[in-house]
């Protein structure tokens, strides 16, 4: 089983670019450090951060960066690599508050994930979304740790219209996060999810959701046979075409599985 990747983002209507990503291929691989290549080994992370244009950019880049570093240098179980990294790239964050206090604030997202032959294991804070896309169908896997959830089962509960879920401002208010101090809400599966021929996992900032699931799978099954970094230019270039007037950094990463 060999996983093929490609990764590419846009800022949308913001001047600044507050979203980090990096891929690591395992040895053997080919682009590692990249936004495109191929490996028997795949460790992911991407980060959307938050705290201004300064203080979110540096939140994911350094989560991304120390994450990756960490989960390379250990050793153990994939599930404990994973959830031992989140925690070194969340002590990455205090530290970096320490040395300048005007950070104070910062923070980010974070998706790590691990693809090899146990399949697909993931350690999740916050709301950037994953998902799997199988035989035509499409799933999002991790918890979304936004207020959304909670405000449609409201909705789902009579207390509130769907309407009014829908266009409540406090959607993207996040639950959790990386910010240098006690994590909240993990999604950390403890097996990994078997992966198959042809699946394709989908790792992307919330800038994704201007599209919604179904637009998703419809692109992504459509440039599906021609590669990952098919399929992320396709993304990127719906959610521009979409023209959200407050359209949010988008940051999209697509892992395809070839035999």
């Amino acid at each position: 089983m060999e996983f093929q990747f490609a990764s590419r983002a846009t800022q949308g209507a913001r001047s600044y670019q507050e979203d980090s990503v990096a891929v690591r291929a395992g040895p053997g691989g080919e682009g590692a450090g990249g936004t495109e290549g191929r490996a028997a080994e795949l460790t992911a992370a991407l980060a959307d951060g938050m705290g201004g244009h300064v203080g979110g950019a540096l939140a994911s880049q350094t989560v991304c960066r120390t994450f990756l570093a960490a989960y390379g240098d250990s050793t153990g179980t994939i599930v404990d690599r994973l959830h031992g990294a989140m925690n070194l790239a969340n002590d990455a964050i205090a530290s970096a508050v320490v040395e300048n206090p005007g950070l104070n604030g910062m923070g980010c997202t974070l998706v790590g994930a691990s693809f090899s032959t146990p399949g697909l294991a993931w350690v999740s804070v916050g709301d950037s979304p994953m998902f799997l896309i199988r035989r035509g169908e499409i799933q999002l896997l991790n918890e979304d740790h936004s207020l959304a959830p909670e405000i449609d089962k409201l909705a789902a509960a009579g207390k509130i219209t769907k309407e009014e879920a829908e266009n409540d401002p406090r959607r993207h208010f996040l639950r959790s996060a990386l910010t240098g101090t006690e994590i909240d809400l993990v999604d950390h599966p403890q097996k990994p999810l078997t992966l198959e021929t042809d699946d394709i996992v989908v790792l992307a900032s919330d800038g994704i959701q201007t599209l919604g699931p179904a637009e998703i799978l419809r692109v992504a099954s459509a440039y599906a046979a021609e590669g990952p970094k098919a399929i992320v230019d396709a993304l990127i270039r719906t959610v521009e075409a979409a023209r959200e007037p407050y359209q949010d950094n988008t940051t999209v990463v697509a892992v395809r599985v070839v035999a």
